[in-house]
């Protein structure tokens, strides 16, 4: 079982190096973590954008930039049709954001015409955090997408955080759906939901992990807290993966964890043709890195 970020890497660096595309490429963090990916062979990069501003950060953040394959293109829209183009034509294994809104970058995942997403499909945020005061890494789902999941989405959305568990060779994952407390309440439409979806796993339409909820997030993380307030659950006091009831506490949560608790994550968008980087515009070199080799596993 993979329980740190840097096992990720290190799992990436046993297979075929992948090819990335990266969108919008003149960010300083993003020229940093690709081009520290490409030195510890994790990827090959083509990266779109401004070519002479994408060769000033490399040479400000000292990116060797002969390591950097780089396709001109000044006007983002074109620069990240460019990138999605890639991947489209079998030239790219996955997409990064790079100097670019995540609106406009996900309106081009999404392009039923020139985009990644498959028919159907529903796109969804998966982070990866390893925090510091907990034993393993914690899959989450959505932070960053949905805004307001309903039942049918949040379905989709931890099956998609159990695909990325199995990656991380976690063989049976155990799930928190996520709420204020333990009881089904009807005026806390989470409850309800979590309810379903447990059973739901329960009768074998979701597969491949332990899911129980609603849970409380000391519960899922304390079996003393669990003990006190008289829940048995397979889950409490172990959990791998945590759906949230909607975007604001996923965000809270997820920034919290980061900023406060001083974790490190990864970010990848799921559903579509390939995984899709996903950070933030202000995150670290580390989080940009090990988002790209989780994409690279997940590939």
């Amino acid at each position: 079982m993979i329980t740190t970020l840097d096992q990720v890497v290190e799992r990436v660096k046993g297979k075929p190096i992948k090819r990335l595309a990266v969108a919008v490429a003149e960010d300083p963090h993003t020229i940093e973590a690709v081009g520290r990916a490409v030195r510890e062979k994790l990827v090959r990069a083509v990266l779109t954008g401004d070519e002479k501003a994408i060769r000033k950060v490399a040479s400000d953040a000292k990116v060797d930039p002969g390591l950097l394959e780089v396709i001109h293109e000044p006007d983002k829209a074109k620069a990240l049709a460019l990138a999605i183009g890639l991947v489209r034509e079998g030239k790219a294994d996955f997409l990064m954001k790079g100097l670019l809104d995540s609106s406009l970058y996900i309106r081009g995942i999404i392009d039923k015409e020139k985009g990644l997403l498959p028919p159907g499909k529903l796109l969804s945020h998966v982070s990866v955090i390893q925090a510091p005061a907990w034993k393993k890494l914690i899959v989450c789902g959505d932070v960053a997408v949905i805004p307001a999941p309903d039942l049918e989405a949040k379905a989709a959305i931890l099956n998609y955080a159990i695909a990325v568990a199995h990656k991380l060779e976690i063989e049976k994952p155990k799930a928190a759906l996520l709420s204020a407390v333990e009881k089904v309440n009807p005026k806390m439409p989470s409850t309800t939901e979590s309810a379903i979806i447990a059973k739901m796993a329960e009768r074998g339409q979701i597969k491949g992990a332990i899911v129980d909820g609603p849970l409380a997030l000391d519960v899922a993380f304390s079996e003393e807290s669990a003990r006190i307030k008289g829940i048995v659950s397979p889950v409490a006091g172990d959990a791998d993966i945590l759906v949230f009831p909607g975007i604001e506490a996923g965000n809270i949560f997820f920034k919290a964890a980061t900023y406060l608790a001083r974790a490190e994550l990864a970010a990848v968008v799921v559903g579509a043709r390939c995984p899709c980087v996903l950070t933030s515009r202000g995150d670290s070199e580390d989080t940009k890195f090990y988002s790209i080799a989780l994409a690279s596993l997940l590939s």
